[in-house]
């Protein structure tokens, strides 16, 4: 089942689009991160599933709910943190939670407990006098401790420390592991991404570029180095799938996006006769950039 679908959706603004004719699903019990450089249309994406935005072609379901319809029963299985989130900041830590303990007939009271305790959150005091890192574990715990079914989160770590992303990622996989749920987070700090996600869908100008569980991703590329024996290197009408392919003295430098080792090196051998082959596994972090690069490389009209 899939808890997230969209198909061929499209939002503008004016003239702008900002996400084209997008096709998209997570299954249930995946942790689906939406990467993309600024602009790349994550944020409008996740507005339209949630009913923020109205899409301006194609349509988003959630539970099997067109966005457009999502109710009272829907939302109360859906947990929401955004970096631009509104809170009630006249509010105290306690007072946000009484107040939405009511909502959410699952709230779990231990669970809530815990998630104090290990943000520590002082419940006394304002969030008009929280720092942005507080603020942002008061928006979690407050989307947490309901154990909600789908946990969306847009761009959850922008402007926090490395201390506040440890304890905001450690939140997430402390409910992570103790239930069946699904959740899609949209960021580009994809060193913490990679640390919750099984599975990644990369948009870049609002155009869909892979969508794929990051075992496979992580299987077919490769970053390899290939050793010239005879200073000879053929690089005219190289394979389309190498990346960023660049020439340092004896050495051949590419990001190989559809690595199959007795192929890739094949195809090495017979433009580098006699060269030594190396091929090392490579980050969700350096995958993206890899493609970001080449990305960049194709609007220009430069070979990547």
């Amino acid at each position: 089942m899939n808890i997230i679908e969209t198909h061929n959706l499209t939002r503008r603004f004016g003239p702008t689009e900002a996400v084209h004719d997008l096709t998209l699903a997570v299954p249930e019990g995946s942790v689906c991160a939406l990467l993309g450089p600024n602009g790349a249309g994550k944020s409008t994406t996740i507005k339209v599933l949630m009913n923020l935005l109205r899409p301006t072609a194609g349509w988003s379901r959630v539970f099997g709910v067109d966005s457009l319809q999502l109710g009272e029963r829907e939302r109360a299985r859906i947990g929401y943190v955004s970096e631009n989130q509104q809170l009630p900041l006249w509010m105290t830590v306690r007072q946000l939670l009484d107040y939405c303990r009511p909502f959410y007939p699952a709230w779990d009271r231990e669970l809530e407990k815990t998630l104090l305790a290990q943000f520590a959150l002082p419940e006394d005091r304002k969030l008009k006098h929280l720092s942005r890192g507080m603020l942002m574990k008061a928006a979690l715990l407050s989307s947490l401790a309901y154990r909600p079914k789908l946990l969306v989160l847009d761009e959850p770590f922008s402007g926090l420390d490395a201390l506040v992303r440890e304890e905001f990622v450690h939140g997430v996989l402390e409910v992570s592991a103790s239930g069946d749920w699904t959740v899609l987070v949209s960021s580009h700090d994809i060193e913490e991404v990679e640390r919750l996600c099984d599975r990644v869908a990369l948009l870049d100008r609002g155009r869909l570029q892979l969508d794929e569980t990051t075992e496979a991703l992580q299987a077919r590329f490769r970053r390899v180095e290939v050793t010239l024996q005879d200073g000879d290197a053929k690089l005219e009408a190289r394979p389309k799938t190498w990346l960023g392919v660049e020439r340092a003295g004896g050495l051949v430098r590419f990001v190989e996006s559809r690595y199959e080792r007795e192929a890739t090196e094949r195809a090495c051998r017979e433009r580098f006769p006699e060269a030594a082959v190396v091929a090392q596994p490579m980050s969700l972090r350096e995958i993206f950039l890899a493609l970001a690069r080449a990305g960049r490389a194709e609007a220009k009209g430069v070979a990547a």
